[in-house]
């Protein structure tokens, strides 16, 4: 068909040329690992599919939870044909072709599940082609994304379809998989007679970040790595048992790996899940817990200016002037990062994290800034009062610009009893500093300004108006 295909009815689970993760693939919900809390007894999925009664799925989660692998197992349990899309080839015409196929097989009495991999690629207009058919019934559309799907679904789509969110496998799950691939003679690795232990497959586990898929192909790697070792050392000793003996020790695991797989998406959710649990682990003067989410971006290849930005960001929202130090200190690591870049400039940018972290909290001025927003979307532009407006024309000053100006360097105190707000919005108060850190200080200066703004009500001002 092109740019879609249906699922053979023969099992292809034992054709070598195909990927572990492929082939070990769960055809039943029995052999499913994770997500018990869809497809566990009496659980949401579970009973849908036990009646039959799906109809169309929106799978979310992170790669390698079993999104695909799910759809596949609805399908047979179901007896529908099961017709996978490419998200990146596609077009209207293909899916229009699909549509009209599925429509004249649901009058035969065939049922028709459409499963799109990745389905936030697809654009509104490939997103809409499907909605008359998902409405009269003519397919079951199961969409699987690792994107939110409140951001990257259409609403008239998403409001068709349950939304189902998948977790990542636990490590002891990943185990599971892992030992049952090492054992299965048919789909598996059990003919390899690989040892391995559960320390050993605990390491691929963690370093899988609850990605299966990920996990079956290190563990595919290794398997490699360590029979070319058995072999090798079978014939440096001429032993005839070689094969027998191989096994995946911690050396190959490592080998296999490389490098951690860290999951992360700088364009996606997680990219968000990340700063924002940098984020409050700073405000909530955690520095451990900031300095790991910190090097969970680095270290995962996010933009180190990004976090910078970021991290000045929180300087002022959290700290403001509780620690006016604060802001230098995170602008000094931004100019760090920028001039020793990375990986020298990560220590710039965790000696700033953990400053914020143990500096004293205030969100003073960012309640404060948000205050006057607030009043200025729902008042209108209030007209500058005439005493505080600049009088640099004769016109300007007949008109009664800068009449009754009160110039506070020649008043006692320098503090002088004139309104500064329009009238509107007299005597509004936005700011109120707390009693953490400079903020306490700054508290009790704003206590004297008030005494010595009511003093100088009893003054007479030495100059009534002076152009500013």
């Amino acid at each position: 068909m092109g740019l879609f295909q249906t699922t053979p009815n023969v099992d292809q689970a034992t054709d070598r040329t195909r990927p572990l993760a492929d082939r070990m693939r769960p055809r039943a919900l029995e052999e499913f690992v994770g997500q018990d809390h869809l497809i566990g007894t009496g659980k949401p999925l579970h009973t849908q599919i036990e009646r039959d009664d799906t109809g169309s799925l929106i799978f979310w989660g992170p790669p390698g939870t079993g999104k695909t692998t799910l759809a596949k197992i609805i399908a047979k349990m179901t007896k529908a044909e099961f017709i996978e899309f490419s998200a990146v080839l596609a077009g209207i015409k293909e899916i229009k072709q699909v549509m009209a196929d599925a429509e004249r097989a649901r009058q035969y009495g065939t049922r028709t599940i459409v499963f799109i991999d990745e389905i936030h690629r697809f654009n509104k207009a490939q997103q809409d082609a499907f909605l008359p058919h998902v409405e009269k019934g003519n397919i079951r559309l199961i969409g699987a994304t690792t994107e939110n799907p409140s951001f990257e679904v259409n609403s008239a789509l998403l409001s068709r379809c349950r939304v189902y969110v998948l977790q990542p496998l636990a490590e002891d799950q990943v185990v599971v998989l892992l030992r049952r691939a090492l054992e299965d003679k048919e789909r598996g690795l059990g003919e390899m007679k690989l040892r391995a232990s559960d320390d050993v497959l605990a390491k691929v586990a963690a370093y899988s970040s609850g990605d299966a898929r990920s996990a079956y192909n290190v563990l595919e790697v290794a398997a490699g790595l360590a029979l070319a070792a058995s072999r090798k050392e079978g014939q440096k000793g001429g032993a005839t048992t070689a094969r027998a003996a191989a096994e995946i020790t911690d050396e190959i695991v490592h080998d296999a790996l490389q490098k951690r797989v860290l999951l992360y998406d700088k364009a996606g959710e997680e990219h968000y899940n990340l700063i924002s649990a940098l984020h409050k682990s700073v405000r909530n003067s955690d520095p451990d817990a900031a300095l790991y989410w910190l090097g969970r971006m680095i270290e995962a290849g996010e933009d180190p200016l990004y976090i910078a930005r970021r991290v000045v960001r929180m300087s002022v929202e959290d700290i403001g002037l509780a620690d006016p130090n604060a802001l230098p200190l995170c602008m000094a690591a931004r100019d760090a990062v920028d001039f020793i870049g990375m990986p020298e400039g990560n220590l710039a940018l965790a000696q700033a994290v953990v400053y914020l972290s143990v500096a004293p909290k205030s969100n003073a001025l960012y309640t404060a800034y948000g205050d006057v927003q607030q009043d200025i979307e729902r008042t209108a532009a209030e007209q500058v009062p005439l005493h505080l407006r600049n009088a640099p024309t004769g016109l300007m000053k007949k008109l009664g610009y800068g009449k009754d100006y009160q110039f506070a360097h020649d008043v006692e105190g320098k503090v002088a009893n004139m309104q500064c707000l329009p009238d509107s919005l007299r005597d509004r108060v936005y700011y109120r500093p707390t009693g953490e850190g400079i903020e306490k200080r700054i508290r009790e200066r704003l206590e004297e300004i008030k005494k010595m703004r009511a003093v100088s009500a009893a003054t007479k001002p030495l100059r009534s108006s002076q152009e500013s």
